[in-house]
């Protein structure tokens, strides 16, 4: 299974969202001494779920974090989080 597959499954079945989007950016940080050594990815993910709502920014990025934190640094080393409710779209 590729990165972005394996990093789609986790959030969707840790916060059941209604709308994932996960891009791979890591071919721009190819020279990043950090991506080299760990060989993980760059990734933005736009990710919008009920399980926010009244929730702090922070606390959104702790819950997208812990869906996914087996993962670093081995797989993702770099993980930019937009984390919505609906209504925020």
């Amino acid at each position: 299974m590729d990165r972005v597959a394996t990093i789609r499954e986790r959030l969707q079945a840790a916060l059941q969202p209604t709308h994932i989007d996960i891009a791979d950016e890591s071919h721009k940080h190819a020279r990043h001494a950090g991506a080299r050594e760990s060989g993980g990815g760059h990734f933005n993910v736009t990710i919008v779920a009920e399980c926010f709502r009244d929730q702090s920014p922070i606390k959104r990025h702790r819950m997208v974090y812990a869906a996914v934190e087996d993962l670093m640094p081995q797989e993702i080393h770099a993980l930019s989080i937009r984390a919505l409710t609906a209504d925020e779209q």
